[in-house]
């Protein structure tokens, strides 16, 4: 053993024993030549460890085989043609599949086994695909390659939680080509496209469909938005309710910063492009002509023009006023200051400390700035209270009534007690939680009938979703499984995309969303 700087050099020679000759299995002594391999290691003592390993080359005497002569090959120390052990390339490859390329291959030099980031991609393309058995029951969903144009698909075994296959694109035929190819799918837990159902029903048409319970919820949350925007009138109920906002309560930021409704004259370009499109469709479709044709004439998506189709009016379209303002740190506890300074607490120092006890993170020059306008006043008159947003309330309507804060309770009662139609959609919203969370599936029609017989346009829609994929909605809402573990890894594929700056070729992606922990 030598030591040069940092690197440790190690001269080893194999033993003086018979080696089977790879290509008969022929026992040899006989030694035709002998030379050096060098092999790198992993380190020791923080510096890098070069083996230089003398091997032989042996005759073989069996006159029927191929071979005149062969290399003896150590075992257990590396492969043939290797320049690396078995163990540094382990290493490598674990650095390689956590990492990728230019963090693993900074990260290479504090282990002592500097290698480019060219090596380390080589170095998972050419690791092996897992062998996986057919899961019994399977997770499928889409992620994007290059969102808004490309789309691929995993499957997940939902018992084990691990990855199956990674597929090119999110079509009915690959996904029905792949469940053809791999029998033995008892169950499918897949989100609610109808490209998936589709592939499912051709590939594996006795497996049982289960829509996710996530994915459900999330519709009918859209569904109460829009009802909630379509009595948004009613919202201003909430705006006559008086909270004290002394230390220790904190004012929520609906009372006072949010907005209904977008100004009536509001002329910004998204507002103005919405007006021309919604008069657009509206025109067309008293035409009588279809939602997809307007999407083809309009160049919009057929989802964005049933959208507008089923909009009351213009307004409804305009919930969020789409300006992109930030939000000041201060504004949630604008009403706290108010009434401090209305009580004669002008004192920036004293109001500083006591907001930062009711958590505001904000620097004091911002509340100097603030409070200068007012030390010529004297006083701040009251700001008019506002109604909350649509979607603050529809948060609300979907959120647990035991976890709900008791303020926005009295907010929410007070909206319901001006509207039936709303009051209904509660009873509505927590039936349908009720029966999701106790997997009381089999009460799903007498639900929907329920539904129909309301005043509700937007959850009469939701209804007629459910309906057209009625045996897979009953499943998710009557089974215990889920798409939750395949939602886990698409976040895990977004963190790799974000790892390779989203320039990974499909099939390095596809080797780290296999291959990785």
């Amino acid at each position: 053993m030598s030591s040069t700087g940092a690197r440790v050099n190690l001269d080893v020679s194999t033993r003086d024993e018979a080696a089977a000759c790879p290509g008969c299995g022929m026992s040899s002594r006989r030694i035709h030549s002998r030379y050096r391999r060098r092999l790198s290691d992993t380190a020791i003592t923080g510096r890098e460890v070069l083996i230089r390993l003398r091997v032989r080359r042996l005759f073989c005497d069996n006159p029927e085989c191929g071979r005149k002569t062969f290399a003896e090959q150590p075992s257990g120390l590396a492969v043939r043609y290797a320049r690396r052990t078995t163990v540094l390339q382990r290493l490598l490859s674990a650095v390689a599949l956590a990492l990728g390329g230019r963090p693993g291959a900074r990260m290479t030099r504090h282990l002592a086994a500097t290698v480019s980031r060219m090596t380390l991609l080589r170095q998972i393309r050419a690791l092996p695909d897992p062998d996986q058995a057919t899961p019994r029951v399977l997770g499928v969903d889409d992620f994007a390659l290059r969102r808004g144009h490309h789309y691929g698909t995993i499957l997940i075994d939902i018992e084990t939680r691990r990855p199956i296959d990674v597929l090119a694109d999110r079509t009915a035929d690959t996904l029905a080509g792949w469940l053809q190819a791999h029998p033995g799918v008892e169950i499918v837990c897949r989100d609610r496209a109808g490209a998936y159902a589709e592939g499912v029903t051709v590939g594996a048409p006795d497996a049982l469909q289960v829509a996710d319970r996530w994915h459900i919820w999330h519709n009918l949350g859209e569904a109460v938005e829009r009802v909630v925007a379509r009595h948004r009138d009613c919202l201003s109920a909430a705006a006559d309710i008086e909270f004290d906002a002394a230390p220790g309560h904190q004012s929520h930021p609906a009372q006072t910063s949010e907005v209904n409704e977008p100004p009536p004259g509001r002329t910004d370009k998204w507002a103005v492009r919405t007006r021309e499109r919604y008069a657009a469709v509206h025109a067309l479709l008293g035409e009588g002509v279809s939602i997809r044709a307007i999407g083809v004439q309009l160049g919009l998506a057929r989802g964005t023009v049933r959208r507008f189709a089923r909009a009351d009016s213009v307004e409804e379209l305009l919930v969020n006023n789409g300006t992109g303002r930030r939000t000041s740190l201060l504004e949630e506890f604008k009403p706290y200051l108010h009434q401090r300074w209305n009580e004669g607490c002008t004192n920036a120092t004293q109001l500083f400390g006591e907001i930062q006890k009711l958590g505001y993170s904000g620097g004091k020059k911002i509340l100097l700035s603030y409070l200068h306008p007012f030390r010529t006043t004297g006083h701040i008159p009251r700001p008019a209270s506002k109604p909350p947003s649509v979607r603050r309330v529809a948060s609300w309507i979907m959120t647990d009534p035991a976890r709900l804060d008791p303020d926005d309770q009295q907010r929410l009662d007070a909206i319901l007690t001006t509207s039936p139609e709303l009051t209904a959609l509660v009873v509505h919203v927590r039936a349908f939680a009720t029966m999701m969370a106790r997997l009381r599936g089999r009460e799903l029609e007498r639900w929907m009938a329920a539904v129909d017989a309301d005043d509700l346009p937007a959850l009469h829609s939701f209804v007629r979703g459910l309906r057209r994929d009625l045996d897979a909605v009953t499943a998710g809402l009557s089974l215990p499984w889920s798409s939750g573990p395949v939602e886990g890894h698409v976040n895990r594929i977004k963190m790799i995309k974000r790892q390779m700056f989203g320039r990974a070729n499909p099939d390095l992606l596809r080797k780290r969303i296999l291959l990785g922990d």
